[in-house]
């Protein structure tokens, strides 16, 4: 059993805080153990209810003879100070500094990620390069008009020969979706544009420097690890959490919530003999997948929530984890696997990430991820096929021999990454709406609130529900991943806790793409074509006829009258210097300083329409490509 496996309840220590009802968290992952942990520190006991026989969720730790496994590939990096200060706070020492080092194998070949334009030309080879830029020339001269896909977003940007190197297979390995209907709002957020004429320019005289001389870091170097993998920070929470007072029940799955009067009054478990144990509680949290916490609630809610609790979808995630016979492989600690003849998405190398991952430093640990569906055949597929799948595929990488490979297990993991697709928006809507009226009940976590975040995201959520159990007002839903957050850190400006969590983590769907336009066009202005002509058409009316009466009043009799003004008769028809030519030019300027000031207008817009266009490019631009990235699982 692996080392941070816990079975059922703890016993409870003398100093036990006795409140008379606990509160109830629901998942003992980054999420939920992060929520119990901040009531202990509020004085608030906690019953952790988990549903797996081992704690850490998504950020578990897995122990196969000796070696472990971080599913997925946990950073643990922030710009969230009180997360890092938890870190620190549960697991001290323990806790590493690792170099960062990721790259996209392709044709047998490793490339530096994020992308370096010079690297990835040498590497793709003259006759390649030449054919890649090419596709870019043809891409600035014949555009996609309408950019509706991802496809055509990145087509645009990259040219279609990089596109199907850097870009599709692994997008669509991950998400299982063609890239062709992904939608290209997603792209043009989550994909940090690299633009080959700005990356040369600053691989040869360097980054740019913003007004305020902040220099964008476009790669993070380094992070932080525990020492035996991201398990050993929850299994130290979740004693942290016990030694305050509070319960963590392992192998405990929720199989009702009784609800009356907008309040939980209590949930039921199946007890790891297979009985039922119901636990009451004053507060409850949950980061179970909304959608099963929606269809466990006693009475059950209307259809209509029903059907949208089913509505909601998941990517799931296999590791084929490989012990290979040899000291080192390969300096990463994890790459990328863009070739289509294989279906493994992302290799983890975990003596990368740790040395004490390995049980022998002569030996190396492999993780081969694969993006699956849960009833899908790779999911359904035995251990023992899956594990000669992996073999397979490593050789065929050319990473290791058939021989080196002495050893292999498979880890499975439900629900790994929130599907967001047509349907999800307005299901979740739904789920929300009718589940506020729960005055006890929030949701937190990934999965709780079916939102693709990353673990310290995961765990802001449960430390502001936590606070709000004793009196804040947080909005747990305002939490989640800023739109620069993965690879673009500037320094050293920080934010509060609670504003640097908010945003939205970019998966393949809408995501906000119109408020950054939106705030640009605000701060450019449009002008009205009809308001601009009909101002400068009474103006221009107006100067005229106000000069010619001027004229006609102040010339002395028997002199002509505006020898000079007269001359406008030859650019406005039956205009003199006369009452009737001031009338005539009044109604002639008006017309002429209407058309004058419509085409203005239309032209300023349409100049202002491309600056603002251009802007949006650049500031795509300024931060390095990074479609593959985030903290992984």
């Amino acid at each position: 059993m692996p080392n941070n496996q816990r079975k059922g309840a703890a016993e409870g220590p003398s100093d036990r805080p006795e409140d008379s009802e606990p509160c109830v968290v629901i998942g003992a992952g980054p999420a939920g153990l992060t929520a119990a942990y901040e009531l202990s520190k509020l004085g608030r006991r906690a019953v952790v209810l988990e549903a797996d026989d081992i704690v850490g969720g998504l950020a578990r730790t897995c122990e196969y003879k000796g070696y472990r496994f971080d599913v997925g590939g946990h950073r643990f990096f922030t710009k969230v100070s009180y997360v890092e200060e938890l870190w620190r706070e549960i697991l001290g020492d323990e806790l590493l500094v690792r170099p960062r080092l990721s790259r996209i194998h392709y044709r047998g070949k490793l490339f530096d990620y994020p992308l370096k334009p010079l690297n990835a030309l040498r590497g793709l080879g003259v006759v390649e390069s030449v054919f890649v830029v090419l596709s870019y020339l043809r891409a600035l001269v014949l555009p996609f008009r309408r950019e509706s896909t991802f496809e055509h977003w990145v087509r645009n940007r990259f040219g279609k020969r990089l596109f199907e190197v850097f870009f599709k297979t692994y997008t669509e390995k991950v998400w299982g979706i063609p890239c062709s209907e992904i939608g290209a709002e997603w792209a043009s957020q989550r994909i940090k544009d690299l633009d080959l004429v700005v990356a040369l320019r600053n691989a040869l005289l360097g980054a740019a420097r913003s007004k305020d001389g902040e220099v964008v870091t476009s790669l993070i170097e380094e992070f932080l690890y525990p020492r035996h993998g991201p398990g050993q920070m929850w299994t130290r929470c979740a004693s942290l959490v016990e030694k305050a007072g509070g319960d963590v029940r392992l192998e405990s799955p929720v199989v009702r919530l009784h609800h009356r009067e907008g309040r939980i009054v209590d949930v039921v478990v199946r007890r790891p003999d297979g009985t039922e144990e119901t636990v009451s509680g004053e507060q409850f949290l949950s980061s179970m997948p909304i959608g099963e916490l929606a269809l466990k609630l006693d009475p059950p809610p209307p259809e209509e929530v029903r059907k949208a609790a089913r509505t909601l979808r998941y990517r799931d995630f296999i590791t084929v984890a490989l012990i290979v016979d040899r000291d080192e492989l390969f300096t990463d600690n994890w790459i990328y696997i863009h070739s289509p003849t294989v279906r493994v998405g992302r290799i983890q190398n975990y003596k990368n990430w740790s040395p004490d991952m390995v049980a022998d430093d002569t030996r190396t640990a492999l993780g081969l991820e694969y993006f699956v569906q849960e009833g899908d055949e790779l999911w359904t597929a035995p251990d023992e096929e899956l594990v000669a799948l992996g073999r397979r595929e490593i050789v065929e990488l050319g990473l290791a021999s058939e021989g080196e490979i002495t050893d292999g297990t498979v880890l499975r993991m439900k629900k790994a990454y929130p599907v967001y697709d047509g349907a999800y928006k307005s299901a979740l809507r739904t789920l929300c709406t009718w589940m506020y009226d729960f005055e006890n009940l929030q949701q937190i976590g990934r999965n709780g609130q079916h939102r693709y975040n990353n673990q310290d995201h995961a765990m802001m959520t449960g430390v502001l529900a936590a606070r709000n159990v004793v009196g804040a007002e947080h909005d747990i839903w305002a939490v989640n991943v800023e739109r620069d957050y993965h690879e673009q850190l500037r320094e050293p400006a920080q934010r509060p806790a609670a504003e640097a969590a908010a945003g939205e983590r970019l998966v393949p769907r809408r995501v906000g793409a119109l408020s950054l336009e939106r705030q640009l066009a605000r701060a450019f202005g449009r002008y009205d074509p009809l308001a601009l002509g009909g101002a400068l058409g009474i103006i221009a009316g107006a100067v005229l006829w106000l000069a010619t009466a001027l004229i006609v009043v102040f010339t002395p009799q028997g002199q002509p009258v505006g020898p000079n003004l007269s001359l406008l008769g030859n650019y406005f028809l039956g205009y003199s210097a006369s009452w009737g030519g001031a009338f005539v030019g009044l109604a002639e300027a008006a017309v002429g300083g209407f058309v004058g000031g419509w085409l203005l207008a239309q032209v300023i817009n349409r100049l202002t329409a491309a600056e603002l266009r251009r802007l949006l490019r650049r500031i795509e631009r300024r931060s390095a490509l990074g479609v593959l990235e985030g903290e992984h699982a």
